[in-house]
């Protein structure tokens, strides 16, 4: 799809929100203390959705308490509600979150340990209210598998570095995904919450804190709302909200804390991602707080499926630890596509680097023959406070990026000049930039 103007572009926009609706659900509540007492409560929340999903559906309310369980699996019609002052805390036992299921592990399609909340083929499902999801990771457990001493490793501890570079082989190699089987004896962390070929997803209202690594994973999903949670966990690979191959996504009304990129739009990642080729698109970010670590809405790297149609507005990026804003990664090893992208209206109070960043040579650089175009990313309305520099725009010589523009927007206190190389179409107007 090309747009025939901006206007037209937020028309889009508009549409979209429009058409992303929450699922409802009936007036059926079954309380999860009705299924259970004492704990862990890992099959009283088997047996509620069950009895909700088998009576047509309605909500599981989980009152006021903490209630220690490992993974809950998600059937269709079925809203999983945590009331005010209640707390969902995940078990740090590894073999709670077993058999495996299917899943990705940083993009690439496998069999691994269940994400904790977790959803295969369903439709209509919500995570609401006002508690909490801890996910009781920290230095003593999950964190330290990613294998480095800021996060608790210990040298001599197992961690994911084999396994990892297992899966990319195998993916690479094209060995079947049902052969692909990781989970006992094996330090792949799983996600917080990840939907999975689902239509009609709704997160809202929920506080998350201490994931094992992504906090909120549609994969491949349709029509997916997430809307006023607030997300606090700074481990590693603690990407706030990630829709990967998904189509009409709003993210809304959000606050992010974590310790990777606050949002990462993604589309499968190398040889598996060419072989899904799902792309994500129809993706509206608004009214966000961006506070902490890498990205603010970051695009990549795992962009082989190919990204469009991403909008942003009214939102607010900046604090000390946080580094980029648009932040579209990808190299030619990646490869894809990223195409009309449209930001507007953003407050930044401060970034450590760039406010517009585009970046070809991110992670593997230019090392692989698969050089991703880069089109159509629209900036305007940007009021900046305090960044590195206000953009910095690198495409390849014989791919370079193209109708970028920036444009009635003002950057304060730079610190450096801005960066463009190999892009074709560069549009700066009306863009105030003061020096620190």
């Amino acid at each position: 799809m090309n747009f025939a103007d901006e206007e037209a572009a937020w028309r889009y926009a508009d549409e979209l929100k429009d058409r992303v609706r929450p699922p409802a659900f009936p007036d059926r509540w079954f309380d999860l203390t009705n299924y259970g007492s004492g704990g862990p409560w890992t099959e009283a929340f088997r047996a509620a959705v069950a009895a909700c999903h088998e009576a047509g559906g309605g909500h599981v309310r989980v009152p006021p308490g903490t209630y220690e369980t490992g993974a809950i699996h998600l059937l269709s019609n079925v809203d999983l509600h945590v009331e005010a002052g209640a707390t969902i805390r995940f078990s740090t036992d590894p073999a709670d979150y077993l058999p495996v299921v299917y899943t990705r592990f940083s993009a690439v399609e496998c069999y691994n340990y269940s994400p904790f909340v977790y959803a295969y083929g369903q439709e209509n499902i919500a995570i609401t209210g006002a508690g909490t999801l801890d996910g009781s990771a920290g230095p003593e457990h999950w964190w330290p598998w990613v294998g480095t001493p800021e996060f608790g490793y210990r040298e001599g501890a197992p961690h994911e570095a084999a396994d990892w570079a297992e899966l990319q082989r195998m993916a690479a190699d094209g060995i079947p995904v049902a052969e692909r089987v990781f989970g006992a004896g094996h330090y792949l962390r799983p996600n917080m919450i990840q939907p999975y070929l689902c239509r009609n997803v709704l997160v809202e209202g929920v506080r998350i804190v201490r994931s094992p690594m992504w906090e909120i994973h549609p994969v491949r999903c349709e029509n997916v709302l997430v809307r006023n949670v607030s997300i606090h966990s700074r481990g590693p690979n603690n990407d706030g909200c990630d829709p990967e191959s998904c189509r009409s996504v709003v993210i809304t009304g959000c606050v992010f804390d974590v310790g990777d990129d606050c949002i990462a739009i993604k589309a499968g990642r190398g040889p598996d991602g060419r072989r899904v080729g799902v792309p994500c698109e129809d993706v509206l970010i608004e009214d966000c707080d961006m506070r902490y670590r890498y990205g603010s809405v970051a695009i990549g790297t795992d962009t082989t499926g190919g990204i469009r149609n991403v909008f942003v507005r009214r939102c607010r990026w900046g604090g000390p630890g946080l580094y980029f804003g648009l932040y579209i990664k990808t190299n030619s090893v990646r490869g894809g596509y990223v195409e009309n992208v449209y930001v507007k209206d953003v407050e930044v109070s401060e970034l450590t680097k760039e406010v517009v960043s585009i970046d070809l040579y991110h992670g593997d650089g230019h090392n692989g023959d698969d050089p991703p175009p880069i089109r159509n990313v629209h900036v305007s309305g940007v009021r900046s406070d305090r960044t590195r520099s206000a953009y910095l725009l690198r495409g390849y010589p014989e791919q370079p990026l193209r109708e970028i523009t920036i444009r009635d927007s003002s950057f304060a206190r730079v610190l450096r000049a801005d960066v463009a190389g190999d892009v074709e179409g560069l549009s700066v107007t009306g863009v105030t930039v003061g020096e620190s």
